[in-house]
């Protein structure tokens, strides 16, 4: 009789090793899977912000008391789920968002008064963010970094003239 019983428990204790050493890695790859598709998420819920920041500032609209460039600024922030302010190095998402405005002919950057005429091209961008892992095993590395960006070719200017940047 001892004999079985000191069995049964070598067997019990095994197989508490054994589901140790299973499940480890199990949650291990759960976890990295995880990580992977809400760094996925994130990019592209970014990137869908800035296309929406791109649609508002084609139409050249301008938010109640604030100028195009501030007014594309909230619109990037608001379709992009606290993202921008969460990820940013200041906590300010604002700052990491940028509005360009390129000749169509030259490329070049047109910069100033008019620059956002109907015909030039405008590029929100956003960059700058940067998200550390959540697998303890990847936060000894460097954190993921952000940077996504959107263009489309301004409307015709309105009549009252392009609005103030």
């Amino acid at each position: 009789m001892r004999r079985s019983n000191s069995r049964g428990g070598r067997r019990r204790g095994s197989v508490l090793v054994e589901g140790v050493l299973t499940t480890l890695p199990l949650l291990a790859f759960l976890f990295g899977a995880l990580d992977l598709a809400f760094a996925i998420f994130i990019k592209s819920t970014l990137q869908f912000a800035a296309r929406q920041g791109v649609r508002y500032a084609v139409t050249s609209q301008t938010m109640a008391g604030m100028g195009q460039d501030d007014s594309i600024k909230t619109t990037v922030k608001d379709y992009s789920l606290g993202f921008l302010d969460a990820l940013s190095p200041n906590h300010d998402g604002m700052t990491q968002v940028a509005i360009d405005y390129y000749d169509p002919v030259t490329l070049a950057k047109v910069t100033g008064a008019g620059s956002n005429v109907g015909g030039n091209i405008v590029v929100v961008s956003v960059s700058g963010l940067s998200w550390a892992w959540m697998i303890p095993l990847l936060r000894s590395t460097q954190p993921l970094q952000f940077a996504v960006a959107s263009a489309d070719i301004m409307e015709a200017t309105p009549l009252a003239g392009a609005p103030p940047r």
